[in-house]
Formats: C-alpha cells, sequence, structure tokens
C-alpha cells in the first residue's frame, strides 16, 4: 500500500490505527485513504485519532489537543455536524464520542444530501471498498465467534407457535417501540448506489437511528425525528418493498 509510506499520508494513517482500536475497524487500503481524505481535512484526521475510545467532553479533548475550549468546542461541533462524531448532553456538560465507521460516520456522511463533499465520489469509493473488495464487509458480518453485524426477522412470516421462541432483541418493531429517539434518514446503501446507476426504486427516506445516536443526527440535522407510530408505519413500507433490517448485534443487559 503506496500511501502508508507518503508523509502527506502520516495523519489518515494514524487516523486509521485510531479506527482499528474499534473491534470493527476499517481494513487498511489505498481505497480506505480516499474515503477518509474525503471525510477529514490532513488536520482533522490528526486530531481525531488523538481522541478517546470512550466518551469524552470539550475539557478533554482541549487537554489532549493543547487547544483554547473555544477552539475545541467549534471543531467538535463541526464533526458533529457533518456525522463524524456524536454527541449528547449530560447536566449542560456536552459528552462526544467516535463511532465506528460501521454502524457509524460511513453511512451518516450519505444519509443525506450534502454540497460540502462529493457523495458521487465518495459512493463510488464505498462501492469499491465495500462491495467489491469485500474485505470490510466479511469482517462485518462474517468473521469471528460473534459477528457485529445481524439482521432482524421477517416478524410477518413467523407462525404464531415460531414467534413465541423470537426474543423481542430480534424484532425489529420491539427496537422501535422501545427507542428514544428515533431519527430517519436517506437510505445510506440505495444513495451509494444511486450515484452508481444501480439503485432499486424502493423508498429513500427509510433508514432509522435509535436512541443516542438518533438524539444526535436529528439535532444536527442529518436525520428527522418521528414517534413510535410512524417509525412502526415505515417498517411496514421497509417490508412492503422486500428490503431488510439490519443492525448492530448490541443490546443493554
Amino acid at each position: 500500500m503506496a500511501h502508508q509510506n507518503n508523509i502527506r499520508y502520516y495523519n489518515y494513517q494514524k487516523l486509521i490505527n485510531r479506527l482499528n482500536l474499534f473491534p470493527q475497524g476499517a481494513v487498511a487500503s489505498d481505497l480506505l485513504f480516499e474515503i477518509l481524505k474525503i471525510l477529514f481535512s490532513e488536520r482533522e484526521a490528526g486530531l481525531v485519532s488523538s481522541l478517546p475510545i470512550k466518551p469524552f467532553n470539550i475539557r478533554k479533548a482541549a487537554g489532549i489537543w493543547k487547544m483554547e475550549e473555544s477552539n475545541v468546542r467549534s471543531i467538535l461541533n463541526d464533526l458533529a455536524d457533518r456525522g463524524i462524531l456524536i454527541d449528547s448532553c449530560e447536566n449542560d456538560n456536552v459528552i462526544y464520542s467516535l463511532p465506528p465507521p460501521m454502524a457509524g460516520f460511513f453511512e451518516f456522511s450519505l444519509m443525506r444530501y450534502r454540497n460540502d463533499i462529493n457523495q458521487k465520489t465518495l459512493s463510488e469509493l464505498f462501492y469499491q471498498y465495500m462491495n467489491v473488495e469485500e474485505d470490510f464487509i466479511k469482517n462485518l458480518f462474517t468473521m469471528g465467534k460473534t459477528q457485529l453485524g445481524r439482521v432482524f426477522i421477517n416478524e410477518e412470516v413467523l407462525s404464531n407457535e415460531n414467534a413465541l421462541h423470537v426474543l423481542d432483541y430480534e424484532r425489529a418493531s420491539e427496537v422501535i417501540k422501545s427507542a428514544a429517539p428515533i431519527g430517519i434518514g436517506i437510505c445510506y446503501c440505495r444513495h451509494k448506489m444511486e450515484h452508481l446507476g444501480k439503485n432499486c426504486d424502493a423508498p429513500m427516506n427509510i433508514c432509522m437511528t435509535f436512541n443516542n445516536s438518533a438524539d444526535s443526527l436529528t439535532r444536527h440535522g442529518i436525520a428527522r425525528r418521528v414517534d413510535v407510530a410512524e417509525g412502526i408505519d415505515l417498517l411496514k413500507k421497509v417490508r412492503d418493498n422486500n428490503l431488510i433490517q439490519f443492525g448492530e448485534k448490541a443490546r443493554s443487559e
């Protein structure tokens, strides 16, 4: 991989190393460097690469970056506006966290139409990185004893007897009913394929996010907030269009 030997890409390599501290990181390749160059400036890549794994506040980031808190606040809010960081308010203290690439800022970059980045070029790079090279997606859904990605069951085809053996955790409808808040954005997958002329005609505004992520994305204009009733209606629309629901394999005990 030629980029690793170029000093210009040093901060991007640091960022990749940081992303790979997550259980599901990002497979290093020339394509990944090109993706990160669209989403991050070289300076931003260096700054984000030094952020903690655990959620942090402005004071923590200011100490790491050796910057004034007012400047740090502006940088962090801009990153949250772009869906690179997720933020939340705890007792008037804003807490930030860096989500993994997926489910995370890869998807958030295409969950709305925007002009500050070239979404067509980004989509073409994502397609090559995920649909052609495939290592990233295989790591997400097939590698290891416990995969981080999972597909929800189709509740409508279950018999009454079989439905009794399906946990609420496996039901998309129960995830919607128990979430607060709920956010709806443009489907990352079909938005990506739209730029390649490979998208289907299913509805675009159907991608759901929940809880803390939804709160941040709706406040920053990346998604819109909906109630449970509309979420269930949208789930029916998803199934009517033969779409599959998938998400992270994670839950609170």
